[in-house]
């Protein structure tokens, strides 16, 4: 037996019916689990689904037992999961994970987690442990093999197949001794795990801060067992035996100190928190203009480390430990964060003392960065944390229609307003009453990674004239049984959401463009109408409305062209905003909006849904005062997020709701020239390997 064997085999859990208990033979042997906490085991949702509605109700009706003791455990956190607790479902897509609470058991022995995505360059030996009936009896089996590739979602396993049973069991990487993936099931040439990063995706689901805790637990055992008297092997000291002499970075015992102390901090509130601090190490080490073309979706401070330990530079490898540098400066950043946000407690002060007396390795720049986040206002340093904003805004491109009636579009991360890297999208597209259902899980992901702590990514949708009246700012990301919560609000009401035209960036901005977003960023502003009537002379001797004889001098009114409403817009001073009470997605609206965009107007004001016309007199006189009072294009966005949260309060005194009903369906064009995407678009691509690995 092999000494990573040997630390696998009292994390295995088989699971089962409660009954079952110790038979062997039993026909309601269900799969494999393994410990990753006290008190918590992880497997695949379609082991834990034998048991039925029982299962999905949370009742403790998961059968556990693992070297000689047996208990019961209750299923608390599942993807997918059946919306119902009697429903079965037809199939089990990825992550399909199942995270288990065992009160019973508290000591016990865990596996160590791999904290990295997997991203492979060339094969990994791997090896597949789990209990299996494939003799007869129910016994532990295990088979060597390697991960070869990343598909679709799957870590693809090849010189070995996973066997019967072998479901939600453990494949350990060899080379690193840590777990990166769980068994799901095989094809006929080849095997599937799920990564063990898959585990993010429970975060998401409800009831899923609780991996948190599960985590802390995690590391908390480990630190606990390297630090002990123990004679016996850990996983600790066995991946620093696994570990080349001539490695650099952050070796497995200082990780390990590194991440009990991160565990006992607040948590982030999400991966954007962590990607930002990840982000400026990567500026500050490797060259000031760094951006990430690979995202993550880390969310533990943890996982940053991850991201970092093995950080290279092929011209700088020889001259400094990158990654050793990189971990320390982001465990001070962490601090930094933790402290502005949470105040000092004994858990900052710990990583503090420990990163003061670890980090004499470092850099010498670093340290004096080091000293300068650890000891704010200490002269002779700078701190490289840029000052407080989101880390990226999200863009959301619709096409127009290209055939058909389905849209296109993509959904991508903008970050400092001219880098962009893509998240996802669908170039056969979606139905236009569609969009909302098929963008709420990916805009729900790109926000994530775009916001960092309690700074919020705008949103900034691109789309054609014609989607101009979409209502993107009145979305919800949460289903609408959902009472309260940031995704409950409308994400008008949560953030910044602006309309910019798709249609002209086909080359460099125009003068006028330009010109008129110079007036706008320095103000002041003022509402001129979107359309306009045009007085003319009476032709005829026909009567007015209301039977009088006509007055021959005085002129009557008709449409305004798009010619006159282009010379209009374009005669408009500097700062002047088109405004519009109705729909500028069709019609005379569309018109008049496509003149004003082509005269170079970045500003706009108009509504997108239904509403009384009789109010449209109010509409512009309060559209008027508010872009009076803000004063410039930057001021717009936090007065337009109160009106849209006032104007949909439903329960609010009839009075206080009737003043702000004018901003209902409020939509704002804000479009610098600045601003990507551009024509061809520019965009980060996709990274294909790993050149830490």
């Amino acid at each position: 037996m092999s000494a990573l064997d040997a630390l696998v085999r009292p994390a295995l859990v088989r699971i089962s019916d409660p009954a079952d208990g110790y038979d062997a033979r039993s026909d309601r042997y269900w799969g494999t689990g393994f410990f990753i906490a006290p008190g918590w085991l992880l497997t695949c949702a379609h082991v834990v689904a034998k048991g039925g509605s029982a299962v999905w109700r949370g009742e403790r009706a998961v059968g556990v037992t693992w070297q000689g003791a047996t208990s019961t455990g209750e299923v608390v956190l599942a993807k997918p999961r059946p919306d119902r607790p009697e429903r079965e479902l037809s199939r089990w897509d990825f992550p399909d994970l199942a995270l288990v609470r065992v009160p019973d058991a508290r000591d016990v022995s865990c596996v160590r987690l791999s904290e990295r995505p997997p991203v492979i360059t060339r094969p990994i030996p791997v090896s597949l442990h789990g209990w299996s009936r494939q003799t007869g009896t129910v016994g532990i089996r295990q088979a060597v093999g390697e991960a070869h590739a990343v598909d679709g979602g799957a870590l693809l396993l090849r010189w070995t197949l996973p066997v019967e049973g072998l479901s939600g069991g453990p494949v350990v990487d060899l080379g690193r001794g840590a777990v990166i993936g769980l068994n799901k099931g095989r094809g006929k040439d080849e095997g599937a795990a799920v990564p063990i990063t898959a585990l993010r995706e429970l975060h998401d689901v409800p009831g899923g801060e609780i991996l948190h805790e599960v985590m802390r637990d995690h590391d908390r055992h480990h630190l606990a067992r390297y630090r002990s008297l123990s004679t016996e092997s850990d996983w600790t000291r066995e991946q620093i035996r696994l570990r080349p002499p001539t490695t650099q970075g952050v070796g497995p015992g200082r990780r390990i100190h590194l991440y009990g102390r991160l565990a006992e901090l607040p948590p982030p509130a999400g991966p954007g928190e962590v990607m930002h601090l990840v982000d400026e190490v990567k500026r500050r080490v490797l060259h000031e203009d760094f951006q990430s073309v690979l995202e993550a979706d880390p969310r533990t401070w943890r996982e940053g480390v991850g991201l970092l330990h093995e950080l290279r530079d092929p011209v700088r490898e020889a001259i400094q430990d990158l990654g050793l540098n990189a971990v320390f400066l982001y465990a001070a950043m962490v601090v930094r964060h933790v402290t502005d946000l949470h105040g000092e407690g004994p858990a900052v002060t710990s990583l503090a003392d420990w990163i003061t007396d670890e980090a004499m390795e470092a850099h010498h720049a670093i340290r004096q960065e080091i000293a300068q986040l650890l000891t704010p206002g200490r002269p002779g340093a700078a701190v490289t944390v840029r000052e407080p904003r989101a880390r990226a805004d999200v863009l959301l491109e619709i096409d127009s229609l290209p055939y058909g009636t389905r849209h296109p579009w993509r959904v991508k991360l903008l970050f400092d307003g001219h880098t962009v890297s893509p998240v996802d999208g669908d170039d056969v597209g979606v139905e236009r009453e569609e969009l909302e259902e098929t963008l709420r899980g990916p805009l729900a992901r790109a926000l994530s990674l775009g916001d960092s702590g309690e700074h919020l990514a705008a949103v900034e949708a691109v789309l054609p004239l014609e989607l101009f009246d979409l209502p993107i700012d009145g979305w919800r990301l949460a289903p609408d049984d959902e009472l309260f919560g940031e995704h409950a609000l409308t994400l008008g009401e949560s953030r910044t959401v602006v309309v910019r035209p798709a249609g002209r960036r086909a080359g460099p901005p125009s003068h006028e463009w330009l010109k008129r977003w110079r007036a706008s960023e320095h103000g002041p502003l003022r509402a001129i109408p979107l359309r306009a009537e045009v007085p003319v002379p009476r032709m005829t001797d026909e009567l007015d409305p209301r039977g009088a004889e006509p007055d021959r001098h005085a002129p009557h009114l008709r449409r305004e062209t798009p010619r006159q409403a282009f010379a209009r817009f374009l005669d408009a001073e500097g700062g002047a905003v088109p405004v519009y009470c109705g729909q500028v997605g069709s019609g005379d609206g569309r018109r008049a909006m496509a003149a004003a965009l082509a005269a170079g107007h970045p500003l706009a004001l108009w509504r997108t849904g239904p509403h009384p016309h009789s109010d449209c007199a109010e509409f512009h006189e309060r559209a008027g005062l508010l872009l009076a009072e803000v004063g410039k294009a930057e001021g717009l966005h936090r007065p337009v997020r109160t009106l849209r949260i006032r104007a949909g309060d439903e329960e609010a005194d009839p009075a206080e709701r009737s003043a702000h009903a004018w901003a209902e369906h409020v939509a704002v064009l804000f479009d610098p020239p600045d601003r990507p995407p551009h024509d061809p678009p520019l965009q980060a691509p996709p990274m294909l390997g790993d050149p830490d690995r």
